[in-house]
Parts: structure tokens; C-alpha cells; sequence
């Protein structure tokens, strides 16, 4: 049976999602966690969205086949749904940094990688002194200078498409770097916290964070609003253009179809995603 894992974790103490050897991985203590739970050696997992380094998910989305026996069996004695007791057990193995909020048995063709129609990150800025919390310091980004949210929407603008965004990725060899970026504006919070919310079809490696450090720029004045598609059009990496740090980033929601339509829509990512590099961290 294919189940749907739906996760958020504080990106902090790990090194991004995919399994390193030697490294805390938020792949690998999941992995680690079901293992444990069904009593298997292993459980290989795919997600919505690999993230990188300290970036961190409240809407992380993954997928694992496991054998209906080993889900009974884990549940033991329990009288809950043997579903209900894996969740149960796989969040008491797994550390307070990443919880599992939901773990049910997937629809027929669903695939938490292909089947996404989109993904949707969100940004954190705090600009000003009365805007940095200090207990927020790990998910916020700190910035020196007051950011004109009016010259980064109009800039942003200029970024929403079908586009190839190579000159905001690091590209990778068979790699497309052609995304659809469906959304991207920013937006105050009653903090005085500056968010950019961006919602794409998929992203390439540090698509997101490379997007958000050019804005920065023009937000704060240093570059003008035509910067950002002046970038865009050149086509190539510009070492002006900074990657913003991990820490302000989180993957906050991942979008399906409707059930009836999750294999159609797996087969046309598919066909689209030529390599595995692809729906990288933001």
C-alpha cells in the first residue's frame, strides 16, 4: 500500500532533506523512524520538494510504499486504526525538530513528487528594529535596511511566467531550468515582518532563495526595479545576485488535483521532469 505522509520540521539542525551518509537528514530520520515503527530494514521515501540546508517545511508532503502486514502488525494490541497507531509510534521515535501530521493510505495513482500541481514557499523578512524578535531568529531573516514593498511587488511582476529562470538556479547538467512561476508578492504582517509568498509548478535549486536576494536589492534601494528582469533576459548566473540565507525560508503548502486525476497529472510531470535533480529545495 502507498501511504501519504504529510510533515513540518524546523530546518535548523538539519543538513536539507535528502539522505547524506554521516549527516542529519530530515530524509533519513523519517526513514529511520518508520523503519522502526514496521520493524522493516528500511522504507525509501519521495517528497513534494527536496529542501537544502536550514530551510524548513510546515506543508513537507511524502510518499512511501510499505506492505500491509507490517502496518498490522506494527499497530500490535492498539485498538486504533493501524494507520492512526503507525503515526502515533513514528512520531514518539522521532525527534521534537520534525513531527508527522498526517499519515493515511494514498488514492490510487497519487505520487507526492509528480502528481503536485504546485508548490508554495513563503519568505521572512524583518527589516526594522521594532520587526526582529529574537525568538524568531531562525526562521527570519534579519535585514539593516527598510525594504519599499511597493519596488518589490512591481519588480516581481516582472518575474510571474513561463520563463527560464538558469540565471536564478544552480543549473545542473540535464537539468531544465524552465519553471512556471504562477505567484510572487510581498506583504507586510501586523509584526512589521516583510513575507514573500512564491507558488510555482516545481523549482530548481535555489530558485527561491536566489529570486529573494535579488529583490532584496531593489527592495532596499540599491538596484533599480528593472534589475530583476535585467537578470532574468541575461540568462546566466550574476554574481551580484546573492543567494538569501536558508533560515527565512519554509515550504509552506503543496497542491494536488482532485483523486480521479492524480495519475494523469503524475504522467504529464513525468514527461515534462527529465531529470532528478528537479522539484529541488527553493
Amino acid at each position: 500500500m502507498r501511504i501519504r505522509i504529510d510533515l513540518a520540521y524546523d530546518g535548523t539542525d538539519f543538513r536539507g532533506w535528502a539522505v547524506q551518509p554521516g549527516l542529519r537528514t530530515v530524509q533519513g530520520e523519517l526513514s529511520a523512524a518508520l523503519a522502526t515503527a514496521l520493524r522493516v530494514p528500511g522504507v525509501a521515501l519521495v517528497c513534494a520538494g527536496r529542501t537544502d540546508t536550514g530551510v524548513h517545511a510546515r506543508g513537507q508532503v511524502v510518499h512511501a510504499d510499505v506492505a500491509p502486514e507490517d502496518v498490522a502488525a506494527a499497530a500490535g494490541r492498539s485498538t486504533e486504526p493501524p494507520l492512526d497507531a503507525l503515526l502515533r509510534r513514528v512520531n514518539g521515535v522521532l525527534s521534537l525538530d520534525v513531527r508527522v501530521r498526517s499519515l493515511v493510505e494514498a488514492p490510487e495513482g497519487f505520487d507526492a513528487r509528480f502528481s503536485a500541481l504546485w508548490r508554495r514557499y513563503a519568505y521572512r523578512v524583518a527589516d526594522s528594529p521594532r520587526a526582529v524578535d529574537p525568538l524568531l531568529r531562525t526562521q527570519v531573516l534579519s535585514w539593516s535596511r527598510t525594504l519599499d514593498l511597493d519596488a518589490l511587488n512591481e519588480a516581481s511582476a516582472t518575474l510571474v511566467g513561463r520563463r527560464d529562470f538558469a540565471s536564478f538556479c544552480k543549473q545542473r547538467e540535464g537539468a531544465t531550468t524552465i519553471r512556471t512561476l504562477q505567484h510572487l508578492t510581498w506583504a507586510r504582517e501586523s509584526s512589521g515582518i516583510a513575507v514573500a509568498t512564491v507558488r510555482a509548478d516545481a523549482f530548481c535549486h535555489s530558485m527561491v532563495r536566489s529570486l529573494v536576494g535579488c529583490l532584496l536589492a531593489i527592495g532596499d534601494g540599491r538596484r533599480p526595479v528593472s534589475w530583476a528582469a535585467d537578470i532574468l533576459r541575461a540568462g546566466v548566473r550574476d554574481p551580484e545576485v546573492i543567494v538569501a540565507r536558508p533560515h527565512g525560508l519554509t515550504l509552506e503548502e503543496v497542491a494536488y488535483p482532485a483523486d480521479d486525476e492524480l495519475a494523469a497529472r503524475a504522467g504529464q510531470t513525468r514527461a515534462k521532469r527529465v531529470s532528478a535533480d528537479e522539484d529541488s529545495d527553493g
